[in-house]
């Protein structure tokens, strides 16, 4: 039995050291090199400030900002540290009534505004923490943050025209928004 002990010892140091240590700095080194913003966290900083990352949603409930996607994560929204949906079914009565306060909301922020609520300005994405809305939800702010910021709609709407990514290779996905660098543009208006 002690001729196979060590054996087996030294394949479990050889195989840690390997897969735990060697393999993950390259890995790590690797993407360093060829793609340095992502391996960093797609960071967007101003002014010499980290101020977001491209791939973390944020909260906004200033009317003169665009809104994200409401956030399921606990203990608080947009906790990047608890990536998690609802996981509540489309009938529970616990996420009709959270929709339903979400339309209020909206409603009450833009009352002269009577188009239809889009869906993801109401529901939580799947991870809880998704930076992107649909152009529908951000031009359906357009009226609320225009006027909060005594801008022309016009200019909001070509705004998020200007900060409207399409599909990936033009096939995959839906066109989006990422709510942060709109609102940094916002600011830099």
């Amino acid at each position: 039995m002690i001729s196979q002990l060590r054996p087996a010892l030294m394949l479990l140091l050889l195989l840690t050291l390997v897969t735990g240590v060697a393999y993950p700095l390259l890995v790590t080194g690797i993407a360093q090199a060829v793609f340095p913003s992502q391996a960093q966290g797609s960071l967007i900083v101003k002014d010499g400030k980290i101020v977001g990352s491209r791939l973390i949603g944020q909260p906004f409930d200033n009317p003169k900002y665009f809104w994200s996607r409401p956030s399921a994560t606990s203990p608080f929204a947009d906790n990047a540290g608890s990536s998690t949906g609802s996981n509540l079914s489309p009938t529970n009565p616990d996420l009709v009534k959270a929709v339903q306060g979400r339309v209020d909301a909206l409603r009450a922020a833009d009352p002269t505004n009577k188009a239809p609520v889009p869906v993801d300005l109401v529901t939580a994405s799947g991870s809880g923490l998704d930076p992107h809305i649909s152009p529908a939800a951000a031009l359906y702010q357009v009226p609320r943050v225009a006027k909060a910021r005594r801008l022309a709609p016009r200019a909001a709407r070509q705004l998020v025209d200007r900060h409207t990514d399409g599909r990936f290779l033009g096939l995959l996905g839906e066109p989006r928004v990422n709510v942060l660098a709109l609102n940094l543009a916002l600011d830099g208006k």
